[in-house]
């Protein structure tokens, strides 16, 4: 999951936690000093999925019940972005 220093970055890392899913955080200013610069057009939180790509609050909602619905074991289609 790609965070920054808002508040909304730390509600979705509560959010994952507390529903015993498990990410990977990456800091979004990590990428400036480390990887490719900056990530302009990027929004911080994003949870990147083999289900998709969530974003902001009501995007990693939405992957709580994508998650839910898929906890079947089934791969979907998005999963090989």
């Amino acid at each position: 999951m790609l965070i920054d220093d808002t508040e909304n970055s730390r509600l979705a890392i509560e959010i994952l936690e507390s529903s015993d899913i498990e990410f990977v955080e990456h800091h979004i200013t990590k990428f400036e000093e480390t990887c490719c610069a900056d990530l302009p057009t990027t929004t911080a939180p994003s949870l990147f999925a083999p289900e998709g790509i969530f974003r902001d609050l009501d995007g990693i909602k939405e992957y709580l019940s994508v998650e839910k619905n898929n906890s079947s074991g089934e791969t979907s289609e998005s999963a090989y972005w």
